[in-house]
């Protein structure tokens, strides 16, 4: 039973599409061998007691299969005084199989009636026969109690009229807030339905399989607007002033992507090339913060037209910044939401990452209407194929619209990011379990986009980019208003070239393997679907020993493990069954070509043609392993850096630099053979490997300080401010050179004024001042802005001032700023008081309470303040945000996975216990335990090594 429940995830149901007049029809197969009332006389023990104690007639999490919608109603109309709305709707489903009841997705809405029509009552305006109401509170679901059985193959229209609340939080449909200039407070409707909240908006079919249309109708009042998926088509006015906006029918699609607002926002629009009205919408007194994002929507959505070959299928599209928003952004197709720091430049206040970031949000989400919205998962284990896609797509995108901003030098550390988490035991496949709402909620993480788009990239560069782009077209034309799983997308990649020319790379099928997923590729037989399912239904990461033996490489695959020495009792374990079939690339000293090989087995060998004096494998860090150089192989590339270091390739440095460190944190690697391997920075000219460098120095510096052994960090600070001395000393407080430059600007003064360096404090401090003695109204660079509030706040009078401006400053980039700068004081009880502020939610809105319980939990003063908090405060935090989401992710590893310490760490374990004991479980208790596990470790193993090495290099 177990093992068939865990296929049934994978895949439950077959779509397909037959010809009809008024609309397709809709044939799922239904995931029961028996009908859900056969299952329902055969046992009703077995089935769960609605709130009004009748049995409820149905015991999954998941829908039947026996209903399906076609057609959604809506009518919804919010009254944002008394905060609170009232709906209806009718829903159109067609009956596959003969049932007396239709169970549906409901969450804390108050159903008032429903009633059920056929087609003939429909016809002949007969009234609709009342249904029975049964509830079921576990698992979101009401039930339907038909008076006779629905015949199956037949069409019936359910009216249901409800009422509820605006929701308090950031899902389904909820209130939002903002201050005018004058101090006016407004408040706005706005949904939010990914994954699974457009049950608390209306009763639905809440799944993504059950895809449908949807007519919505919003009744406001005449100073507010209402936007929707659609464009409206018309007004009409109601009795009382009311107004009642009519939108267009929408496209085929699934329950999460609809959206509705109403607001007084004001906006400005623009055209893309294929005529569809793009517009951005912000508050009021921030529409002149909306310009830079009208113009790169403009200019992304014409190059995602082109670059899939599909027209955007609505005729316009929203973008809106939203006051109060849990996340970056949510994709609604035509009704993109955003938390305003995602959407809005200020000029004034954004940094060069500020509009970096903009740019890829709007990137991201739009790439979202072909991945997710055109073609939609069929559930939510497989959502990497929306996220990680749309993570893929921000690189492909930016490099070609906005070459400028040099993303193609960010997206490596997309990679390094989420490696720290996948080389963790606790991590999870790319195409994972999940059946609650609160697993789904976990899978919005960094394996579902991180570690999916660099899969992508991975296999990009390994088909082609050529090659690759044919067959996501192929993927989204075949899928298109569908569902899809993992395998059609190998299907897709395998086969793009049968519908067309024949695809360049030499990848392609021969005639007599037209059914197969084989394809040619350096003489041998690669099976897409057999190679890309070890990167998807496994979890982990791959490290790829190496070791020169004259002219032959030994290669030799094993699951990489961070904090798992291969001395220790587990790790035999935990290397079982695990295995990769990885697409190597490497170069030698003896040419500039990129060799390439498929390595399949535990063990291999690789033929060099000629002699060469040192191999460097993953080129470009194109793909997802780690590399370990055994015997010289190290010391010979750590030669080459210290010679020559431009005969690698920049991003071959930053991937050597990665490496090293991970490797140590592994035991695979000395400490200091990876410190000596950062010597040669001193004169690296490719700035993102100098500031992997610096991160990885920066990170050490912190953990001994907030461990207070004090006297590694007064030598580490000393050698950072010695060693990177001319790089401090070089750099301007002015906002000019290339994105890279004014990054590396940033984070070397930030460094530098954290250490205390004299003359980084002298010029922060004469800024602040003249900032302070203006007003307010002194234009500071905007890159070296949050460097000068954080010196300013450390005064009393500093920071009263920058407190007094975060409630004044209308730009969220600034508020950002500043925010963090209030969380660098050394007082106790200001930071109590930043924190007392966010869980109040006026001054500091509660959407930013994560961020700040994150940035003072790194403050040595407000780590231990921070912790304290959330243990006495976790009930009140559950009730700001949903168990599993992204802010409650975010505050609890953000005030626990820099602890170092035993005793800390029985602490936390003892809360996660607590937790557990009163029924609130999350994948991330297990991922923090190991995270401080693993800190423990590297410090026990490490600081005797750091100790030693600094006194021998200052």
């Amino acid at each position: 039973m177990a093992n068939s429940c865990r296929k049934l995830i994978f895949n439950i149901y077959v779509v397909f599409y037959c010809s009809a007049v008024i609309m397709p029809q809709i044939c799922i197969c239904s995931q029961f061998t028996s009908s859900p009332i056969d299952q329902f006389n055969k046992d009703p023990k077995a089935f769960p007691v609605a709130t009004n104690g009748e049995i409820f007639p149905w015991h999954e999490l998941r829908l039947p299969t026996v209903v399906i919608p076609l057609h959604y109603d809506l009518l919804i109309h919010p009254n944002l005084t008394s905060l609170d709305f009232v709906a209806s709707e009718k829903i159109e489903v067609l009956v596959r199989d003969a049932t007396q009841f239709i169970i549906l997705h409901s969450k804390d809405l108050e159903i008032l009636n429903a009633s059920l029509q056929s087609e003939e009552d429909v016809r002949y305006k007969k009234p609709g026969e009342n249904l029975t109401v049964l509830s079921y509170p576990a698992h979101q679901q009401i039930a339907l109690l038909v008076p006779e059985k629905l015949r199956a193959h037949l069409r019936y229209s359910v009216a249901i009229d409800f009422q509820a609340k605006l929701a308090d939080g950031f899902e389904g449909f909820y209130k939002s807030t903002y201050r005018t200039l004058g101090g006016e407070t407004r408040t706005i409707a706005v949904t939010d339905f990914e994954p699974t909240e457009a049950r608390m908006a209306f009763p639905c079919f809440d799944e993504p399989l059950f895809k449908a249309n949807f007519s919505i109708k919003i009744r406001r009042e005449s100073r507010h607007i209402a936007l929707s998926n659609m464009p409206k088509v018309k007004t009409i006015e109601l009795e009382g002033g009311l107004l009642e906006d009519h939108f267009e029918t929408t496209v085929r699609m699934s329950t999460y992507l609809v959206a509705y607002i109403v607001c007084d926002f004001t906006s400005v629009s623009g055209t893309a090339s294929s005529g569809v009205k793009v517009s951005i919408y912000a508050s009021p007194d921030k529409w002149s913060q909306t310009h830079y994002a009208l113009e790169a929507s403009v200019k992304l959505l014409d190059f995602y037209e082109n670059y899939f070959d599909i027209h955007y299928p609505l005729p316009k599209l929203d973008l809106v910044a939203i006051p109060d928003f849990a996340s970056g952004a949510m994709e609604n197709w035509g009704l993109i939401t955003y938390r305003e720091t995602s959407l809005l430049f200020d000029p004034k206040t954004s940094s060069t990452s500020d509009k970096l970031w903009v740019t890829k949000v709007i990137a991201h989400e739009l790439a979202h209407q072909w991945f997710g919205n055109l073609v939609t998962m069929e559930w939510w284990n497989d959502i990497w194929l929306k996220e990680g896609f749309a993570t893929y797509m921000e690189l492909i995108s930016l490099n070609i619209t906005y070459p400028e901003l040099q993303f193609d030098d960010s997206f490596s550390n997309t990679c390094f990011e989420v490696i720290k988490r996948d080389s963790l035991n606790s991590s999870h496949p790319i195409s994972n379990e999940a059946k609650t709402a609160t697993q789904i909620k976990e899978m919005f993480d960094a394996v579902s986009y991180n570690k999916g788009a660099c899969i992508l990239n991975m296999l990009k560069d390994f088909l082609s980019e050529e090659t690759f782009r044919k067959g996501i077209i192929h993927y989204l034309k075949k899928f298109t208003y569908r569902n899809a799983k993992n395998d059609d997308l190998w299907h897709s990649l395998s086969n793009n070239c049968l519908e067309g020319d024949s695809t360049s790379g030499g990848f392609c099928y021969s005639d007599s393997r037209k059914t197969s997923n084989t394809l040619a590729f350096l003489r041998e037989n690669v099976e897409l679907k057999e190679m890309m399912a070890t990167w998807t239904l496994q979890k982990g990461i791959p490290l790829v020993v190496v070791k020169r033996e004259g002219r032959s490489l030994r290669l030799q695959q094993e699951r990489f493990l961070s904090g798992v020495f291969k001395e220790d009792p587990e790790w035999g374990t935990l290397q079982e069954r695990y295995l990769w079939h990885i697409p190597v690339t490497y170069s030698t000293s003896s040419s500039q070509a990129i060799h390439r090989h498929i390595l399949k087995l535990k063990t291999d060998t690789v033929d060099l043609s000629e002699k060469t004096d040192w191999v460097k494998f993953n080129v470009d860090s194109s793909g997802y392993y780690i590399v370990h150089y055994e015997g010289q192989g190290w010391d010979e590339l750590i030669t080459l850096l210290n010679q020559n270091h431009t005969l690698l390739r920049p991003k071959d440095r930053l991937g050597l630099i990665h490496d090293a460190f991970q490797l140590v944190s592994a035991g695979r690697l000395t400490l200091d053979k990876a410190l000596d391997l950062t010597r040669y920075l001193q004169h690296e000219t490719s700035i993102p490997a100098l500031l992997k460098g610096l991160e990885y120095l920066e990170l050490f510096y912190r953990m001994v300080e907030r461990r207070n052994i004090s006297d590694v960090t007064e030598n580490l600070k000393h050698y950072l401010l010695q060693y990177f001395k001319p790089v401090i000393d070089t750099q301007s407080w002015l906002d000019e050179g290339s994105v890279w430059d004014r990054m590396l600007r940033s984070t070397v003064l930030k460094l530098a004024c954290y250490l205390n360096h004299a003359p980084c404090i002298q010029k922060a401090t004469e800024l602040f001042s003249q900032w302070m003695e203006s007003s307010g109204k002194l234009n500071i660079p905007a890159d070296v802005l949050t460097i000068v509030y954080s010196v300013g706040a450390q005064t009393t009078a500093g920071w009263n001032y920058l407190l007094e401006q975060y409630e004044l400053s209308l730009s969220g980039a600034e508020k950002n700023k500043i925010l963090y700068a209030l969380s660098t004081s050394k007082h106790q009880e200001k930071l109590m008081k930043l924190i007392e502020l966010g869980m109040e939610g006026k001054v500091i809105k509660t959407q930013d309470l994560a961020t700040l319980l994150f940035t003072t939990a790194r403050n040595p003063k407000g780590q231990q303040l921070a912790w304290n908090f959330v243990k006495e405060n976790w009930t009140h935090l559950l009730k700001k945000f949903e168990l599993g989401s992204f802010p409650i992710r975010m505050i609890i590893s953000g005030t626990t996975s820099h602890f170092s310490s035993k005793d800390e760490l029985q602490e936390v374990k003892l809360f996660f216990e607590s937790l557990k004991a009163q029924g609130s479980h999350l994948d991330i208790f297990q991922i923090i335990l190991e995270t401080i596990s693993k800190n423990i470790k590297w410090l026990e193993k490490n600081l005797p090594t750091l100790r030693k090495w600094l006194l021998t290099s200052i």
